[in-house]
């Protein structure tokens, strides 16, 4: 008979998309059941305020997380979903393991099973349930990419080969993405196509903001593109992105697009920029140059790029989960 497993899925895109990329990893052993967790203001407290209680969980229009049968494990994705694994645990009699990805915070840290944590925030905390991985986990499977594949090759049919994605982040904390940057981007862009030819497919994101974007787009105004900017009213591609590109292009602000892209299989560049990324993302961008997951977009070099590695941490991640039952 199958374990159980409850994912506590949240509002933030990011976490839903590693455990999602988690999940089907562990599928052969765990009943996966996903509870949709939506929260009130008092959500905003600290955990070691809202400890090992359901306080800051909207109860009505959350999914029910209260009584028996409990699970045998927990997937918390996030900060505020660890003070609902840690009360499943308290209520279980200490039945119910807890798997959290990111770090929570000290408090209640040692009672977890497993910590997921990414090797750029080493550091954080010390103990033997804790698990570093590069990057974070993601959604990016071999099968994931084939539907994706059958599905989107249609749309950039009519495009020059090769194709060369783009992925386009922004703004991050109190650092902007600049204009200066943007040109930067871009001409780091034009340099790669000059060698490869074809044509882009290319996304921006909220966070990259109308400026940055309207100086890329115009520097590449004469390359043969299929777009999605930010504000479009059409389907998300990026998945078929991922799936038809030959190369891709993704900026070092977003943990989870360049995790994903690595996780293609496909040959990844990084754009770092100048005064733009916080330490932390310079690490966690060193770590994916350091694992042969991707290079600097700078150091691109069309005859002589070696081959590179495929980032799959959720596999990692299963197999310590698993492992928690043996």
């Amino acid at each position: 008979m199958k374990k159980t497993i409850w994912a506590l899925m949240d509002d933030r895109a990011g976490s839903v998309g590693q455990a999602r990329g988690i999940l089907p990893a562990i599928a052969d052993e765990f009943e996966v059941i996903e509870k949709k967790i939506v929260y009130n203001r008092l959500a905003a407290l600290p955990n070691c305020i809202r400890r090992k209680t359901l306080i800051g969980v909207d109860r009505k229009q959350s999914a029910p997380i209260k009584g028996e049968p409990f699970p045998d494990a927990v997937l918390s994705i996030s900060r505020r979903t660890a003070p609902i694994a840690l009360w499943l645990k308290k209520a279980s009699k200490g039945k119910t393991k807890i798997i959290q990805l990111m770090f929570p915070g000290k408090f209640g840290a040692a009672e977890m099973d497993l910590i997921v944590i990414p090797e750029h925030d080493r550091g954080k905390a010390e103990g033997e349930n804790l698990l570093y991985i590069t990057g974070c986990a993601h959604r990016i499977s071999p099968q994931a990419l084939e539907e994706a594949r059958q599905k989107w090759t249609p749309a950039f049919a009519s495009l020059p080969k090769p194709l060369t994605a783009i992925l386009v982040g922004g703004a991050i904390k109190n650092k902007p993405f600049t204009d200066k940057n943007a040109e930067m981007l871009a001409d780091a862009i034009l340099k790669v196509h000059n060698q490869v030819s074809g044509s882009i497919l290319i996304t921006s994101s909220r966070r990259t903001g109308k400026s940055a974007e309207d100086i890329i787009m115009k520097k590449l105004a004469h390359i043969p593109a299929y777009t999605y900017l930010w504000g479009e009213k059409k389907e998300n591609p990026i998945m078929g992105f991922y799936a038809c590109a030959d190369r891709i292009i993704v900026t070092g602000d977003s943990v989870s697009m360049a995790c994903e892209s690595c996780g293609s299989g496909k040959p990844v560049m990084v754009f770092s920029g100048k005064n733009w990324l916080t330490p932390k993302h310079q690490r966690f961008v060193q770590s994916l140059f350091d694992g042969g997951y991707a290079m600097d977009i700078n150091a691109y070099d069309v005859e002589n790029t070696a081959a590179m590695e495929r980032l799959d941490p959720a596999a990692e991640i299963a197999e310590r989960i698993k492992a928690l039952f043996k």
